[in-house]
C-alpha cells in the first residue's frame, strides 16, 4: 500500500516548487482581477490536477524551463481538484475548452494562446507574448 500512496497521493507540497513565484487562484472573483491585471501585463494561468502524473511532470518541467520573475508577467496556479468551479468559470469566461494540465495566456482581457499537456513545454513561448 505504501508504494501506491507515494505514487497517487495528492500532496499540497506537490503543487509547485518553493522557488517558483505562483499566485494561487482560489476564488472566482480573482478572474476579474486577472482580466484587469492582463491590461498591464501578461497573465499565465496554469491549471493542474494534483492526481495526474502527466500534469505533475508538465508542471515540474514548466517551472524548470520558465523564469517566474520575468518582468510584466504574472503567474497563477489553479488546483483543479480543489477549485474545479473556478476552472469551469475560466473556460466559460474565455471560451477555452477545459483540459489538464493547461496553460492559458491572457493579455488585454483576451486569451492570446493556450496549450495543454506536453505542448505547454514543447511549443509555448511566453516571451513571444510579452
Amino acid at each position: 500500500m505504501g508504494i501506491f500512496n507515494s505514487l497517487f497521493q495528492s500532496n499540497e507540497s506537490e503543487k509547485s516548487s518553493d522557488t517558483f513565484n505562483w499566485a494561487l487562484l482560489t476564488e472566482e472573483k480573482q478572474l476579474n482581477e486577472i482580466i484587469e491585471e492582463s491590461k498591464t501585463k501578461l497573465v499565465v494561468v496554469f491549471k493542474h490536477s494534483t492526481r495526474c502524473g502527466i500534469s505533475r511532470g508538465v508542471l515540474s518541467q514548466f517551472e524548470k524551463a520558465t523564469d517566474s520573475k520575468i518582468e510584466n508577467v504574472a503567474f497563477y496556479y489553479l488546483d483543479l481538484l480543489k477549485y474545479r468551479s473556478i476552472s469551469n468559470e475560466l473556460a466559460s469566461a474565455f471560451n477555452v475548452y477545459h483540459q489538464s494540465p493547461q496553460a492559458i495566456l491572457i493579455k488585454n482581457g483576451e486569451v492570446v494562446t493556450h496549450n495543454s499537456h506536453y505542448d505547454i513545454i514543447s511549443s509555448l513561448t511566453i516571451e513571444d507574448y510579452i
